[in-house]
């Protein structure tokens, strides 16, 4: 094995292991890391003799390949972690990375539906088909409980406490978060198991996943955003949308509500303030268009 493939599988190991990252993460970091080995390998570049001029030259490749600069920011964020792990482990004195800078990112506003748009969407599901009151449910804990994708097709059910009104999320790096459960979404959910998942025949292994296919197999990422897709063709929606459009509009509301901002940052299994403080230019956005729209001072 050389050199590069090594270092790979064991910064694989130590974000497994030592950091407690999610599988998705993981891969992130993996994909990213491949596309420096790419660079490296075949111009005869150890890790170990990486410099800051060869990352730039490096970063140039990345931006001459049409990447958005938010793309370009992930992966020198991978890179650096990979560079930080190498010094960790005392196999580089010095991180290269250290000085790499990132491309200035304007902050892009989430997509978000009304609550009008979430009620058409919720509204064109097929309830005479089983798995309609399967997605009803879906939708309903997506909105309600604000959830990752990743989140909702890992929910289970000894992780539903209806009596206390909350729902342990295992969201990002393993973190446990309690999220209130809306009687909606308890309605939802009772009425799914009730009527057709009781009628199931649940493969082994599956039994305590909330959300299941046809097969009786836990749901995959993809045929959630799948079951959003349709639905939102099926009403004319113009609106590029997906599983976490639902979270988008769940932070949304609840600020326009007047929720406080903490409150929505630990619902939403955010580390830090500054990424739920985006919520607040959407909300101010929001602010700003009611009052272009109906003041009577903005008339023309």
């Amino acid at each position: 094995m050389n050199e590069w493939l090594l270092l790979r599988k064991n910064f694989i190991s130590y974000l497994k292991i030592e950091r407690g990252l999610a599988e998705n993460s993981i891969l992130a970091y993996q994909q990213d890391l491949e596309k420096l080995i790419d660079y490296c390998e075949p111009r005869g570049i150890k890790p170990t003799d990486v410099t800051l001029d060869q990352l730039k030259y490096f970063v140039g490749d990345l931006y001459d390949l049409g990447l958005s600069a938010r793309s370009q920011a992930r992966i020198i964020s991978g890179i650096k972690q990979f560079f930080e792990f190498l010094v960790l482990e005392d196999i580089i004195n010095d991180d290269p990375s250290g000085l790499l800078e990132l491309p200035k990112i304007g902050k892009k506003l989430p997509t978000f539906l009304t609550v009008t748009e979430i009620d058409q969407l919720i509204a064109a599901l097929d309830l005479s088909k089983p798995e309609g009151h399967r997605n009803k449910a879906i939708l309903e804990t997506l909105y309600s409980c604000g959830l990752r994708v990743s989140e909702l097709v890992n929910l289970q059910f000894s992780n539903l406490f209806f009596n206390e009104g909350f729902m342990r999320v295992i969201g990002k790096g393993n973190k446990e978060r309690l999220v209130p459960i809306s009687p909606s979404v308890e309605k939802e959910i009772k009425l799914y198991v009730q009527h057709i998942r009781s009628q199931m025949n649940i493969k082994p292994g599956h039994e305590d996943y909330v959300f299941l296919n046809r097969r009786g197999q836990q749901l995959t990422r993809v045929m959630i955003f799948t079951i959003i897709k349709n639905l939102a063709n099926e009403i004319g929606l113009k609106k590029q949308i997906s599983p976490h459009t639902f979270r988008h509009s769940f932070a949304t509301h609840l600020l326009e509500g007047g929720a406080n901002l903490r409150a929505i940052q630990e619902m939403l299994g955010h580390e830090s303030i500054t990424t739920t403080e985006i919520y607040t230019h959407l909300n101010q956005e929001y602010i700003r268009e009611a009052i272009l729209s109906f003041h009577p001072r903005s008339k023309r």
